[in-house]
């Protein structure tokens, strides 16, 4: 794909518009700046289909549109550092870059994990919207400049599922005493309900499910899922990831060396970035339909979380937010306005798309498909 048309099909309106009159050939060649910058990753080579791929395609992009001048070289979880320690790698300029998930930092401060996913926000229209529309990127880089971070969008995995489990849970009791790998501010919550949350690295998770250090473990959905091999230690399937229905994957940026950047270099990430974000959604879209497949026939058994979870669960967010909101200025800036948006959100849902994709369902489900 030459640069040209990279811009033609990224189609993102201003910036995208933006971007093409800046990167107009061929004043492009004359104007560009030589730059080589590194990118470290959370996330595994192993799943450069999906997740790891949002960082190569970023690179990918970035290069073809400068024609090769500016050159951001991808390193997996742990070559250069761990993979939750990606954004203080960024934040000291170890790596320029970074491709994470920020509700791994949540830790440092809770308004981290509302730049990426929270239990029971928006699903990934959802939160694409609310970023790119909503002002949810302005606001979540006030909060990323007070870490030195310039961040975007970068990628989305859909609502994930809720993971694998070595033995079933139907009930609120069920889950006390269930030391349960879980991404981020999730763990926050289900302590409420007697979980023992455990955030470990997605290439260290099946080691420790298959030792017995943990009785469970979420990670992503069916493709990522399959790939790690956790149907082989916990049979038992869950869904949904209520607290991930549209984890947004950030690309994060020393916020000194993007500004050092020529504005042209500083468009083609936000275009970049973009791009990569619809491409990694849409193929989780795409792979995760077999591999689910694939996956109830090597032994997953499904099964959805009772209502009684799902129910003490949504309480229990929301316990969790009033606390947290009534400490922490930011975080309540921030979610106040997703949960605006979130109101109207679901209530458009419910009107043509809900029933349109019903109706689909249902006729999925007679064979008419």
């Amino acid at each position: 794909m030459d640069r040209r048309s990279f811009i033609t099909r990224a189609g993102l309106g201003g910036v995208g518009a933006v971007a093409a009159t800046t990167l107009a050939a061929p004043a492009i060649a004359q104007s560009n700046p030589k730059v080589n910058w590194r990118l470290a990753s959370s996330f595994p080579k192993s799943l450069s289909d999906t997740i790891f791929g949002g960082a190569t395609s970023l690179a990918k992009y970035v290069s073809e549109v400068t024609d090769g001048n500016f050159n951001i070289q991808v390193f997996a979880a742990g070559e250069i550092v761990p993979a939750l320690q990606v954004a203080d790698a960024v934040t000291q300029g170890t790596v320029e870059a970074g491709h994470t998930v920020c509700y791994y930092f949540w830790g440092k401060d809770p308004t981290w994990a509302l730049g990426s996913a929270v239990p029971f926000s928006l699903n990934a229209r959802g939160i694409n919207a609310w970023h790119y529309h909503g002002g949810g990127v302005d606001l979540f880089n006030e909060f990323l400049a007070t870490q030195g971070i310039v961040g975007f969008p970068s990628g989305n995995t859909g609502v994930q599922m809720g993971g694998w489990f070595r033995k079933e849970i139907n009930t609120v009791e069920d889950l006390k005493g269930l030391k349960f790998r879980v991404g981020g501010f999730a763990g926050k919550v289900l302590e409420r309900l007697g979980v023992v949350p455990q955030q470990i690295a997605g290439g260290d998770i099946y080691p420790a499910l298959e030792k017995g250090t943990i009785d469970a473990a979420e990670f992503v959905g069916p493709f990522d899922d399959e790939k790690l091999g956790f149907v082989k230690v916990a049979p038992y399937y869950y869904y949904p990831g209520w607290w991930e229905g549209g984890p947004t994957v950030h690309s994060l940026f020393n916020k000194e060396k993007f500004e050092e950047l020529p504005k042209q270099y500083q468009s083609v990430l936000r275009v970049a970035a973009q791009a990569a974000d619809s491409n990694m959604l849409s193929a989780y879209d795409f792979l995760n339909t077999a591999a689910l497949k694939r996956l109830v026939a090597a032994g997953a058994q499904l099964r959805p979380f009772s209502q009684e979870i799902l129910s003490a669960s949504f309480d229990a967010a929301n316990e969790t937010y009033a606390e947290i909101e009534a400490t922490n200025a930011p975080f309540k800036k921030i979610w106040d306005s997703i949960k605006a948006f979130r109101k109207d959100y679901y209530l458009n849902m419910q009107v043509a798309e809900y029933n349109y994709d019903t109706f689909m369902m249902v006729q999925q489900r007679n064979g008419k498909l």
